[in-house]
């Protein structure tokens, strides 16, 4: 599909493919939306859009549906390849094999239900490669933005809108994990090096803190917790990974 991802079948594989990715996170989202109306704690108006707008779930369905109705960047299909093969991976631990190979019962009360080979192996994968993982699919993503500026640069149709709705998404996925905020640190950090060389032309290393001033702007005007009334990225601590 990606040496040849023109052909129909690399077409009708890259559509289905997102397909089943709107499908999934929609289930989900509508799960939790369902969730949160039994207990009382969904919020209206402006309060509830920010809500669902901070919802990464809801955010990767709206890539999903973009990614579906845009041209094709095969790309664009390795982040939900990650997030797919973890998924499945903790279905199939947590709800698959209890029924294919059930645990066996302890007479003892307060013993904990052991769980098979198979169920272990796949959890311990998880648990050493997850982070590895996630890192990669920032790396991923990352990558992806400059994919859809290559595309602005040559002026292909339909790619200004694509790396607009796209910043939007990579903003929040900046605000929210800290794998894309630890790959960007790392990206800027090794660029600094570079400009801070004495080899390296003054006007790089003018437009290099150019653009970090222009990004730092970005960042602190986009920052929605400012507007929700919550403290200020910059003012947070450690964020829980997602």
């Amino acid at each position: 599909m990606f040496m040849r991802y023109y052909s129909r079948w690399a077409q009708f594989s890259y559509r289905t493919a997102f397909v089943a990715a709107a499908a999934t996170y929609g289930i989900v989202v509508f799960k939790a939306y369902r969730a949160r109306m039994k207990q009382g704690k969904t919020q209206g108006g402006a309060a509830g859009a920010i809500q669902l707008a901070t919802d990464e779930n809801v955010q990767y369905l709206a890539m999903a549906l973009v990614w579906l109705f845009s041209r094709q960047i095969p790309l664009a299909l390795l982040p939900f390849t990650v997030y797919s093969v973890f998924h499945v991976l903790t279905y199939t631990r947590s709800n698959v094999l209890p029924v294919l190979q059930p645990p066996p019962q302890s007479s003892s009360p307060g013993h904990k239900t052991s769980q098979s080979g198979l169920a272990e192996n796949i959890g311990r994968f998880v648990k050493g490669y997850y982070d590895s993982s996630m890192t990669l699919v920032a790396v991923l993503e990352i990558a992806l933005f400059f994919r859809i500026l290559g595309s602005v640069l040559i002026l292909q149709k339909g790619a200004l809108m694509l790396i607009l709705v796209y910043s939007v998404f990579l903003r929040a996925r900046y605000a929210q994990s800290t794998f894309v905020q630890q790959v960007i640190a790392q990206g800027c950090s090794r660029i600094d090096v570079y400009a801070a060389d004495q080899r390296t032309p003054p006007v790089v290393r003018q437009i290099w803190d150019q653009v970090k001033g222009l990004m730092g702007k970005v960042v602190d005007v986009t920052d929605m917790r400012r507007y929700a009334g919550g403290p200020s990225q910059g003012s947070t601590g450690q964020k829980k990974a997602q």
